[in-house]
């Protein structure tokens, strides 16, 4: 069994190469917290010389316009309707289960009110104003009132629940911090259903995005396997992974089959570089290699170890997961060599 995913061409090219949409996921990729992530500026700004760029969000707490001015004191060039959130996928498919001009109580912050008020419903805080639906976004100040709130309006089985997204933690300036997906798990545990989901790795958010942006060779970049990458692998967009948010060395080499990136990168400086080829072969006593660059790694059975480190740790990361992927076992069955993950 091989990878699922898509695997470069045969001769070393950018992952941009021929990509006239490229989307792109903020927290962790663009930014952490309030500070812009090294390279990521003059990359993407590179990159929108030869595509369109989206800024594609889960985060439900800010208006796209809020994005976009958060995003431009980085230097770059962005207005509204170049972001695409979670909040403006929820109220899309919100429509799809109830009449227009509807009463919705909304668990979130302006980031998700002024986009259900936008889209013509009307707004309640309170399950007594007998709301047709809820929808559930983050926000900080989000607490067990709110929660309750939804609770009482969702004992009602025929009203039905949009959450924004499901991201169990989030990076911020200070650290990991609990996600939506946490506040959305409270209300699940009071009332024994779980709502449709809006954002990354459902489709909503991605068809959403490719209507907004249209293009025929899109390209999307985020630092989740579960949320992002999977996402991407589900919609058919080519994905690549940054290591410079939430998931590492260790989750790519672990990444089951629907959560694998086409690319593996540092950083978005790799964006413009070219991609080095996999070079696959066999042994008369089955022990396979796997060569990146001049990284090389061997598997046999379930013994995964390194063959030559080489120069670049990324190569070395390309090989080993491939190596690992290419065999279909899973990753708590085999004995990998920690040179791969940086471990002793």
């Amino acid at each position: 069994m091989t990878s699922t995913a898509p695997q470069p061409a045969d001769t070393p090219r950018p992952p941009t190469d021929g990509v006239d949409v490229v989307l792109t996921d903020l927290d962790g990729v663009v930014y952490r917290g309030r500070n812009a992530i090294p390279h990521a500026v003059e990359a993407l700004t590179r990159a929108s010389l030869t595509a369109r760029v989206g800024y594609i969000t889960n985060n439900a707490s800010r208006r796209p316009s809020d994005v976009a001015e958060h995003l431009e004191r980085y230097g770059l060039e962005v207005t509204a309707d170049d972001v695409v959130t979670s909040s403006q996928a929820g109220v899309r498919l919100l429509a799809t289960l109830v009449p227009e001009g509807s009463t919705v109580l909304v668990i979130g912050g302006i980031g998700l009110t002024s986009i259900v008020e936008q889209a013509g419903f009307t707004v309640t805080s309170s399950a007594d104003d007998a709301p047709a639906a809820v929808i559930q976004g983050f926000s900080p100040d989000l607490g067990w009132q709110q929660l309750a709130e939804a609770s009482f309006a969702l004992a009602d089985p025929d009203v039905p629940w949009v959450a924004t997204n499901m991201d169990w933690s989030i990076p911020v300036e200070r650290g990991i911090a609990p996600g939506n997906g946490t506040l959305v798990a409270a209300v699940h545990q009071a009332v024994g259903r779980m709502p449709v989901v809006a954002g990354k790795p459902e489709r909503p958010i991605f068809d959403a995005a490719l209507a907004r942006f249209g293009g025929e060779r899109p390209l999307f970049i985020g630092d989740r396997l579960d949320t992002d990458i999977k996402g991407a692998n589900d919609a058919g967009i080519p994905s690549v992974l940054v290591l410079t948010g939430i998931d590492q060395a260790k989750q790519v080499l672990a990444a089951d089959q629907r959560s694998r990136p086409t690319y593996v990168l540092q950083d978005l400086r790799g964006l413009a570089e070219p991609y080095p080829v996999t070079h696959r072969h066999e042994a008369e006593d089955g022990t396979r290699f796997v060569s990146v660059g001049d990284a090389t790694v061997r598997m046999r059975q379930h013994v995964v170890r390194v063959e030559r480190a080489g120069d670049d740790p990324m190569d070395l990361l390309r090989a080993g997961a491939t190596a690992i992927w290419d065999s279909g076992l899973a990753i708590y069955g085999l004995d990998v060599d920690p040179q791969l993950y940086g471990g002793e």
